[in-house]
């Protein structure tokens, strides 16, 4: 079973100062309590992280992740599950907009478990995910 899920968010910083945050994969776990530790296994050409190995801890469950990072300029970044014992899909999207005062971002999730889970509580992981990855976000970049 899988969920998804979209919100939209400003940020009082530069796209090129979200896209250092999202980057920052060492410090993932100052911006999202479900993560423990995170690590950069590889890098793009251009420095910024490709496959990237997390410990997690969500809905009661405990969880080393990899995922693969591929970067669209200033315009977007995504980010897709490649390994995983608990969840069966993860795909991720930041798509940022320049404005005025700073930075428009639309974040797009989609999440699946591969263990027996009540859709309920599934969506519940999934508003969690997407809280930290807005709510908790946003405090993150602007306080950098």
């Amino acid at each position: 079973m899988a969920v998804s899920g979209t919100t939209e968010f400003d940020v009082d910083a530069t796209p090129e100062q979200v896209m250092d945050a999202v980057a920052a994969i060492e410090e993932l776990p100052q911006r999202s309590s479900a993560h423990q530790s995170a690590e950069v296994e590889s890098r793009h050409p251009d420095g910024r992280p490709h496959r990237v190995r997390a410990k997690v801890s969500a809905a009661g469950f405990k969880d080393e992740e990899v995922t693969d990072y591929t970067w669209n300029g200033l315009d977007s970044v995504t980010w897709v599950l490649a390994e995983s014992s608990v969840q069966s899909k993860q795909v991720a999207t930041y798509t940022l907009t320049p404005t005025d005062s700073g930075t428009h971002i639309k974040l797009d999730l989609e999440i699946g478990v591969k263990v027996p889970m009540p859709g309920f509580v599934l969506k519940r992981v999934l508003k969690s995910a997407l809280d930290t990855g807005s709510k908790d976000f946003k405090k993150y970049v602007e306080s950098r």
